[in-house]
């Protein structure tokens, strides 16, 4: 006699109730790898600019797990096959793809560990489960690989246009309260169809995907890429630096021994190990906050401030421009600096930086957004489109910033 379990839902405030589809899946949602998203801001330190943007990678993956069960039911109603195995796949990949995220999403990338991206970390850590759920996950794993032969599986979990985007637009729209990134996501999984085993938006859904890619642009811009937020995140990746600088001079600094372990070590892939995963799966933002908040009274000059400036906001000033920043000007900001508070130029360049972000909404190359006509003939979006011209939204722009210390009147 089997024991009927009972159903298992959360409520979201963008979609309402979410349902979990399986106990497998509950299982996975359950464990300490992945709780530990809940612990981590979907956002890095967006909240600095938008108060409201506190939401965590939990919340994600949970929107993207429910857009992809409508996105199988509609595929299913429309006569493509998706056995039951590969539908718990799709929703294992879909679930676990930012897994391998670290503190603040993604500060750690580029300061603490070497050369170790978080899909990277995400695929050890679906491994690392894979084992303890009794190989259950390998069908996950090829999907979020995109080694599956079913190419449309692989794009609903990684393409220009698969749940994980339709999710996080809507989402971090709603909690930043920039309305121009709320898409239509519900319309966009309605439209989609399977044409040669690729995904396809049925032609009476074109204006809800340019309108997808117009939002993507505005979100990046206005959000993503907000210059503040950029200027936080450099700040962020700057005291993970420093405390590692410091730590290999022999300073001792007060930090949880997870936070310690990565600051005195040095982690690249080649080194990532079992050992060194389990480590990483008890570090959160938490561990940087609380860090910080003690580093805030060190005597290193530059950590204590940089620790000062992101937990009081009291940041760097930022201007964004259209050419690279020269080195002189770099220079002379940097001179400023030393000269003020008798650092060196080491010392200064932690508060005198440039650099560049880039951002394109739709790329023309492979894996195109692809339109399904009425007469069965299908094109790139960017061609099929008559009421705006994509190609715009397909060219790259590149923005330049300089970041320096604001002068007190």
């Amino acid at each position: 006699m089997t024991v009927q379990t009972k159903l298992k839902i959360f409520n979201d405030p963008i979609y309402g109730f979410i349902t979990i589809p399986s106990e497998l899946v509950f299982k996975i949602i359950a464990h300490p790898y992945f709780q530990r998203l809940r612990r981590i801001s979907q956002m890095g330190m967006s909240y600095l600019v938008y108060p409201g943007a506190h939401h965590t990678r939990f919340h994600h993956a949970l929107g993207g797990l429910h857009l992809m069960q409508k996105a199988v039911d509609m595929l299913r109603i429309k006569g493509v096959e998706i056995s039951k195995e590969e539908e718990e796949g799709l929703y294992i990949a879909i679930l676990m793809h930012d897994i391998g995220h670290g503190p603040f999403s993604h500060a750690m990338e580029h300061s603490i560990v070497e050369g170790v991206s978080h899909e990277h970390i995400s695929l050890l850590i679906m491994e690392e489960m894979n084992k303890e759920f009794n190989q259950s996950l390998t069908l996950g794993i090829e999907i979020f690989k995109g080694t599956y032969p079913r190419k449309f599986m692989n794009q609903l979990v990684s393409s220009q246009l698969d749940m994980d985007r339709l999710d996080y637009l809507k989402r971090d729209s709603f909690y930043t309260g920039v309305p121009e990134g709320n898409i239509n996501s519900e319309r966009i999984i309605t439209m989609l169809n399977v044409v040669d085993g690729q995904i396809v938006v049925e032609e009476k859904g074109i204006y809800s995907v340019e309108k997808f890619l117009v939002a993507r642009r505005l979100m990046y811009w206005q959000v993503y890429l907000h210059k503040t937020g950029v200027a936080a995140e450099q700040l962020l990746i700057r005291v993970l630096k420093r405390a590692k600088e410091l730590i290999e001079k022999g300073q001792k600094l007060e930090c949880s021994p997870a936070f310690s372990y990565f600051l005195r070590n040095k982690v690249g892939e080649e080194n990532f190990d079992s050992n060194v995963l389990k480590t990483f799966s008890r570090l959160d933002d938490y561990d940087i906050v609380s860090a910080m908040k003690n580093w805030i009274d060190h005597p290193d000059f530059v950590l204590s401030n940089l620790c000062e400036m992101l937990l009081n906001r009291n940041l760097l000033k930022v201007n964004f421009k259209k050419r690279p920043i020269p080195s002189v000007k770099l220079e002379k900001y940097i001179k400023k600096v030393e000269t003020k508070y008798e650092l060196t130029h080491d010392e200064a360049a932690y508060f005198v930086f440039s650099g560049k972000v880039y951002n394109i909404a739709y790329s023309s190359g492979k894996d195109k957004i692809l339109i399904l006509h009425s007469n069965g003939k299908v094109s790139d979006v960017a061609k099929a489109s008559d009421q705006l011209n994509l190609s715009a939204l397909s060219t790259p722009v590149t923005k330049y910033y300089i970041c320096y210390p604001k002068t007190k009147d």
